[in-house]
């Protein structure tokens, strides 16, 4: 249940006496109310007082506002702001218009790049913003040891003082699965100190099952947002885990898992985006998963608990209903097919009803650490060149729709004794090199990633984020790797003679620019990339994930090819 102590006994004596009609409200809106308790919906008041909803039922007030269908704000229980490349001032005004009032964000992207100062930088950013921004203690800095250069190692210490921030509501992802399993001191000891302070502890484990699953739960660990197999979703639930369905830019697993929601399961489940660009925000944030998830065969009811009552139960938040003494964040909508939102309440307050009537500040303000992250050496064309050790090379395959890979295998063109990309085949050259100060290290593998030309070069690539290109021509691949060097961080691509930029000097993650200027940046890079022949969809966030080794099955770092698999670095050659 939720807190009660956020209120002050003048307010509760406020809300008593609205509630109880001797005292009218601030505001009533009046329409066809949804009980996210009982699933049905009733004509009713919502009577608002103090920022909080004081009664349901009959009652007047000065200002009265008529609403088709009122429902609790929308609630993304699991996402990395980080990747929408926006200043989170940017990304609240982005999401606010669609009905989005609050969101629990894991920032260990910024965390792996600045550590608790990225943290810090995070949680001093949300302040004062018309969204409410709750935040969970990344707990996996580095996501692993020993595959790649990092930046920063978040210790017990370190997690001991960030559980103590304001608005952290637990522990992030536990992404190294593996060290809980096998009883690793450290994660566990991370875990602990969650206990210790009755904090949420979030999982991360993809494709685990059985007796492994058992040791993983058995830690503490309450959910995962990873599961892409049904067999997966219901041993997982089975076992008491909460299951976020993901719907990001790239990771889409809410089509295939839409079966497992039942009148049984719904309770335990809850629908999020983990990872966005934010040209996929043009199109809706929450209010687009809800239209997505009715596509797919949810019932509405169920879509909407899955993004209110149920991620705020998980969290212990006072959202999410609308009911007597909770906050008054509330989203009109004019159906439950198409879920146009047409106004947006937040503690009360009319925020967006076509327009904003709310402020968006920002925070300019950040230490040196987020400000000068992007430490690259100089590198040349001759540091690209892949030397022929062979005939047969291994080959990350990506998996459409998914941010897995699967192993292949492939011949490349060989001239000079060096191996180069086929573009017959759809095969690109992808490097990776350490953006940290740590030396020159270099990764080098081949990519089953269409292009015909060109290059595309980029300073976010999980977790750990070294500068990753991907690409056919080596000149385009330095040129683009350079953009991205002289930005202090950003996206580039380079072809024929064109080369298009977005710088992101917030740690190499995040634009200062706004949110039309980011939108208009990636669609002229989306442009070019389409004339270089590049079919994906969001073709920078599915290469960001190529370098991700705790995702199965092979992955590329600064230090070479990942079988994630094995947790071990593999030759690229294979004869």
């Amino acid at each position: 249940m939720f807190n009660y102590r956020v209120m002050t006994i003048e307010v509760t004596k406020k809300l008593v006496d609205v509630a109880a009609g001797r005292v009218e409200p601030d505001l009533v809106i009046t329409g066809e109310v949804f009980s996210v308790f009982t699933g049905e919906c009733f004509e009713a008041d919502v009577a608002i007082c103090s920022g909080y909803i004081a009664g349901i039922g009959e009652y007047s007030a000065p200002e009265v506002y008529e609403a088709e269908i009122i429902l609790p704000g929308f609630i993304d229980a699991h996402v990395h702001i980080e990747s929408t490349l926006l200043h989170p001032a940017e990304f609240a005004k982005a999401i606010l218009k669609h009905g989005t009032t609050a969101v629990i964000s894991d920032p260990h992207e910024i965390a792996n790049v600045c550590g608790k100062y990225g943290v810090k930088f995070m949680i001093d950013s949300t302040k004062n913003l018309p969204v409410d921004f709750y935040f969970t203690a990344p707990s996996c800095v580095p996501a692993i040891e020993g595959l790649e250069t990092f930046a920063f190692r978040l210790e017990s210490g370190d997690i001991k003082e960030i559980l103590g921030y304001e608005r952290i509501v637990g522990l992030a992802e536990v992404m190294n699965y593996f060290g809980v399993i096998e009883g690793d001191m450290s994660i566990l000891s991370k875990i602990n100190l969650a206990k210790e302070k009755n904090k949420i502890i979030d999982g991360h484990c993809p494709g685990i099952l059985g007796n492994i699953l058992n040791a993983y739960i058995v830690a503490g660990i309450s959910s995962d947002h990873e599961s892409t197999r049904i067999d997966e979703v219901m041993d997982k639930l089975r076992k008491g885990m909460k299951i976020m369905l993901r719907e990001g830019s790239v990771a889409k697993n809410l089509k295939d898992l839409a079966k497992v929601v039942t009148p049984y399961t719904v309770s335990n489940l809850m629908i999020v985006s983990d990872d966005l660009l934010p040209d996929d925000l043009l199109h809706g944030h929450m209010d687009e998963r809800l239209r997505r998830a009715i596509n797919y065969g949810i019932k509405a009811e169920d879509a909407v608990r899955m993004v209110t009552i149920n991620p705020a139960l998980h969290y212990s938040l006072n959202c999410g209903a609308i009911a007597p003494g909770y906050k008054a964040d509330l989203v009109i909508v004019d159906s439950f097919e198409s879920f146009k939102v047409e106004m947006v309440f937040k503690d009360g307050n009319l925020v967006w009803d076509g327009k904003y009537h709310c402020d968006f500040p920002k925070v300019s303000k950040m230490h040196r650490i987020v400000e000068k992250s992007f430490k690259m050496t100089e590198i040349n064309v001759e540091d690209l060149k892949i030397k022929a050790e062979g005939k047969v090379c291994r080959l990350i395959k990506p998996v459409k729709d998914q941010i897995l890979t699967e192993k292949g295998e492939f011949e490349p063109i060989i001239k000079d004794n060096f191996a180069y990309p086929d573009t017959e085949l759809g095969v690109s050259k992808v490097i990776v090199i350490d953006r940290h100060g740590a030396g020159k290290f270099i990764g080098k593998a081949f990519v089953e990633f269409k292009m015909n030309g060109g290059a595309m070069a980029s300073s976010v690539s999980h977790d750990s984020h070294n500068c990753i290109c991907v690409g056919i021509d080596d000149r385009d691949m330095i040129r683009a790797i350079n953009a991205v060097k002289e930005m202090g961080g950003g996206l580039a691509v380079s072809f024929e003679g064109e080369l298009r930029t977005l710088p992101l000097p917030i740690a190499g993650l995040m634009s200062n620019l706004s949110f039309e200027e980011v939108v208009k940046r990636i669609e002229s890079m989306n442009k070019l990339l389409k004339k270089m022949g590049v079919q994906e969809e969001y073709p920078f966030i599915k290469i960001s994930f190529f370098t991700l080794p705790v995702i199965p099955k092979i992955r590329i770092t600064d230090y070479g090819l990942v079988d994630v698999e094995k947790m071990s670095l593999i030759d690229l050659w294979i004869d």
